[in-house]
């Protein structure tokens, strides 16, 4: 789901490559894709000869970046990587244009770049400016995660077990480890030893290495029966005073951030709305007044796009800005 995003959004963009090419498993050697107004024919990534290509974007999973990205980028192309694979290590950049961009000049030491998990972008093009301003102490977060975020299956089984109700199927959770349809299930990704999950994990590891190592940050992560948009309601404690005016006023000027926040009946944005566009939505600020200087904050966003496809489209053009790659003809 995320490749394809990936080449429609490089299409949108109008991304300065002389050439695209869509690679896939053996199995799905010449199956047709679109990019724009193009159709491309992938080709066999363990064919594929990667020296001599500038950038590969990586969005198989981590069984398949840990066996290829450092071939591609033993070869000279910088892998842009969406899987969980090289986050945390300290030699790979881990990086959301909006928040670190420079940091992405260390791409050298593996010729990796990684993109953060989904959930994580969209709260840090959040955080990023309220922490320059008041700095960040602690921030606790539920998330409120669509199926698409566990891939083509996921959303194939949150639409197979909604008809079924309909007739009076049995739900029958395979990809999911309970019932997804009219559920929420609070877990994704396995368990650690601590009783979180690693996608809660992935969210408190990847603040800290993105934007601050002395933000503290709990999450609890649960998965709902939406098909696109990851929604999440953020509380901050900061060192700082920060009302919700200013912080309406700061979000309003930070890229990447829209703030629609009417505090009447559908003033604030969900997930069904956000689908298909580049920005991440604040709504619902509120000062918190059980903790000094506390904010709340309702954050929706499209997760194939700012939380995957998008994110590392916009890290090529920061690599393209920055001189690192060659600008080409949009072909």
């Amino acid at each position: 789901m995320v490749g394809h995003e990936v080449l429609s959004i490089l299409a949108e963009r109008l991304f300065p490559a002389d050439e695209v090419i869509a690679l896939a498993s053996r199995n799905s050697l010449g199956r047709e894709v679109s990019y724009g107004d193009k159709t491309l024919k992938c080709r066999d990534l363990d064919q594929f000869d990667f020296a001599g290509t500038d950038l590969a974007i990586f969005a198989a999973g981590g069984d398949i970046s840990e066996k290829y990205a450092p071939l591609a980028a033993k070869a000279g192309c910088i892998v842009i990587d969406n899987s969980s694979k090289f986050r945390l290590d300290p030699d790979v950049p881990l990086i959301i244009p909006e928040v670190n961009a420079a940091a992405v000049d260390g791409y050298a030491k593996r010729n990796i770049i990684a993109n953060p998990n989904c959930s994580t972008a969209q709260l840090l093009v959040v955080l990023k400016p309220l922490h320059d301003r008041a700095k960040i102490k602690r921030v606790v977060v539920a998330t409120y995660q669509s199926v698409s975020g566990a891939g083509k299956e996921a959303a194939d089984e949150l639409f197979t077990q909604t008809k079924g109700i309909f007739v009076n199927d049995e739900p029958s959770p395979e990809k999911f480890t309970k019932q997804i349809a009219f559920n929420v299930i609070p877990h994704i990704d396995v368990f650690l030893d601590d009783g979180s999950t690693k996608e809660e994990f992935k969210m408190v590891a990847e603040t800290k290495k993105i934007l601050d190592p002395t933000i503290k940050l709990t999450a609890t992560a649960v998965r709902v029966p939406v098909f696109v948009g990851h929604a999440e309601a953020v509380n901050i404690e900061f060192e700082e005073p920060l009302d919700d005016e200013e912080a309406r006023a700061i979000l309003r000027e930070a890229p990447g951030c829209l703030v629609v926040d009417k505090r009447e009946d559908g003033g604030y944005v969900t997930p069904v709305e956000c689908v298909g566009d580049f920005a991440t939505f604040i709504s619902r600020i509120r000062t918190d007044s059980t903790v000094e200087n506390g904010l709340n904050l309702w954050v929706v966003s499209d997760n194939l796009r700012k939380g995957a496809a998008l994110n590392a489209v916009q890290i090529a053009e920061l690599l393209v800005n920055r001189g690192h790659v060659k600008a080409g003809d949009s072909a």
